[in-house]
């Protein structure tokens, strides 16, 4: 079912911040519950994590007030990423069909920035994201298979 939800980027304090939204609105941590990074091998070519970098989230999602799922990554400078006010939230669509997926990317991309083309993912999901043109971030993730 498709769904639209709020995606947050922390430096190091995913954990902290999502335990206190958690304390706010209750529930439990839905999907794949706290997803590490050293839960999962790195992608290819890319340079191995520290021990410390292991143990940060690589995705979280807490369902919130009508529906709504708040989801989170840690984007810390170790791993290239440079977290400021404003390229720390994304709205992440989440299509019902691959083919959604695709034109509502490219019709947000254009004039845009492309930040990640669509593709498929290790987590077995089509996944991309890019900047509109007027500077809104956002997040693509179909799961429908090929």
């Amino acid at each position: 079912m498709a769904r639209t939800s709020t995606y947050l980027n922390f430096s190091r304090n995913t954990e902290e911040a999502f335990n206190f939204y958690k304390s706010i609105f209750g529930g439990e941590f839905s999907g794949m519950g706290i997803a590490r990074f050293g839960d999962y091998p790195p992608p290819e070519g890319a340079p191995q994590l520290s021990e410390e970098d292991k143990k940060l989230i690589m995705h979280i999602e807490l369902p919130i007030t009508g529906g709504h799922v708040l989801m989170a990554t840690d984007a810390p400078e170790s791993m290239g990423f440079k977290v400021n006010a404003g390229n720390n939230v994304y709205i992440m669509l989440e299509p019902d069909t691959r083919a959604e997926t695709k034109r509502l990317y490219d019709a947000l991309a254009e004039g845009g920035k492309v930040e990640q083309e669509l593709q498929e993912m290790f987590w077995g999901d089509y996944y991309g994201s890019c900047k509109d043109k007027f500077g809104v971030q956002w997040m693509f993730n179909c799961s429908e298979k090929k």
